[in-house]
């Protein structure tokens, strides 16, 4: 029962930490007014690229960057179509999604099933030693660490600073926005850029953390769970990063039924993230006053200046 309690602290951790930085992207994206459906092609890119600069020698700092900086360029190309040449957005991300998983999997492809060493472990001194919850909470990798934190600042930007003002102004109301001044389109290039470049590192951390592979593929899915996680937390920080935790807890609950000798197909078993991922936000819109209260009014519309 301990162990089984570890496993489950430890994994959820470990598999919620790349939906969280990735959905933080993109709810930084979304509430500037663009919807970015191309996170799964995103992830791919900076999956492939984090795992060729750590296959090269490099350290896994500059591969988490390296695959950020790799889906940045990805989301650049997004961001030009959707922003300056006002592309429907959803029609461009489906597009660019499909590019990047193309992408990953040609570049990748001399890689498959090559592994890397795991990404060094930084236990908590005094809380790592804990039973049960030392190895399960404060045992990890600093990147780890690292996601709740980047989900406290990514809420005191959106509510308390000044940066924060402008990107929900250029997502509530883009014409007011620029009536006093802000460059609405600038803003969110540069908020679709952020969110392509947390959509890399979260892709970089499956590939050379978690999993210490690559296989084409490997993205699996998370990157609309990544989609879907937005909506589900209502386009707030603290309830995304809740949510984040519980998919990546619902990622677990396969190899616990595996362990129960209950004989339930694999694929059954796989599915079972991506059946949560269908339930949750069929129950939130039986409620839409819940669901769109803080949702972005011009998200997905696109924006030409008046002057």
């Amino acid at each position: 029962m301990t162990e089984t309690l570890t496993f489950l602290l430890s994994g959820t951790l470990l598999a919620g930490t790349p939906l969280l930085i990735a959905a933080l992207g993109e709810l930084v994206t979304e509430k500037s007014g663009i919807l970015n459906l191309s996170v799964e092609g995103m992830m791919a890119v900076g999956a492939i690229f984090a795992f060729m600069v750590v296959t090269g020698g490099g350290s896994y700092w500059v591969a988490l960057a390296a695959g950020g900086m790799a889906a940045l360029v990805v989301a650049a190309l997004f961001a030009v179509v959707v922003i300056f040449t006002l592309a429907n957005q959803v029609a461009a991300g489906l597009a660019v999604g499909i590019l990047g998983l193309g992408l990953a999997g040609l570049i990748g492809d001399p890689f498959e099933a090559q592994t890397v060493p795991p990404m060094p472990k930084l236990p908590i001194p005094g809380l790592a030693g804990l039973p049960v919850l030392g190895r399960g909470l404060f045992d990890h990798v600093p990147v780890v660490y690292l996601a709740p934190v980047l989900a406290l600042a990514t809420w005191l930007m959106l509510t308390r600073t000044r940066l924060g003002l402008l990107l929900r102004s250029a997502g509530e109301n883009p014409d007011a926005a620029n009536s006093i001044g802000i460059n609405v389109r600038f803003v969110r290039f540069c908020a679709t850029l952020y969110g392509g470049f947390c959509a890399g590192v979260a892709g970089g951390f499956i590939s050379v953390v978690s999993a210490t592979l690559w296989a084409d593929g490997i993205i699996a899915g998370r990157g609309w769970i990544v989609v879907a996680l937005v909506v589900f937390g209502t386009w707030r920080a603290g309830r995304i990063a809740i949510g984040a935790y519980l998919f990546g807890l619902a990622t677990l609950s396969g190899l616990l039924v595996q362990t129960t000798g209950v004989a339930i197909p694999s694929q059954l078993l796989t599915s079972i993230p991506y059946i949560v991922t269908i339930v949750a936000i069929a129950l939130l819109s039986m409620n839409p006053k819940l669901t769109w209260l803080n949702a972005p009014v011009s998200l997905g519309q696109p924006y030409l200046p008046t002057k």
